[in-house]
């Protein structure tokens, strides 16, 4: 099996610093790419690509289309993508014309640097789904795998069905 990665941003690679006193995150190295090399030993091909570096709430409809040339370009015809959990749903939406390929989509409620961050799960759900699911596009979260139009984000930040 052969993976394709993309990275958007999203809180999941957020990184906190504290400068002049005040609090602010920026985006660092992909999560994934450490989870993949240093925590878990994957057991098949994959490529990293970082694609964005932005809060999902400041994507636009122009970086959606950056998302579903890169998916729609790939070879692999299995794609993961690391993404903000504000505005996940929105581009589902437009990779969804994308027919021959699955495509998963997952973030992080904290960023994975945090102690208390789900992003290693989250990757973990959304790999092992990657595995089994027919071609389409999904959103994994919260130890579960939604087809993109039959979820929504409640405003606990919890994923549930419609």
């Amino acid at each position: 099996m052969k993976i394709k990665i993309f990275t958007a941003g999203g809180t999941i690679d957020k990184i906190y610093s504290e400068e002049k006193g005040t609090l602010n995150f920026s985006f660092g190295d992909p999560s994934v790419k450490e989870i993949g090399e240093n925590k878990v030993r994957l057991n098949f091909e994959y490529n990293i690509e970082s694609l964005l570096a932005k809060d999902s709430l400041e994507m636009t409809e122009n970086d959606r289309q950056i998302l579903l040339k890169a998916c729609a370009g790939a070879i692999a015809n299995k794609i993961l993508i690391t993404h903000g959990t504000d505005t996940m749903i929105d581009t589902a939406k437009v990779l969804s014309e994308i027919k021959d390929k699955t495509i998963v989509l997952t973030g992080a409620s904290q960023p994975y640097r945090f102690r208390e961050s789900d992003a290693e799960f989250n990757i973990g759900v959304a790999i092992g789904a990657l595995n089994v699911l027919e071609n389409g596009v999904y959103i994994a979260m919260n130890g579960r795998v939604y087809e993109w139009d039959k979820c929504q984000k409640l405003n606990s930040g919890l994923f549930a069905e419609k």
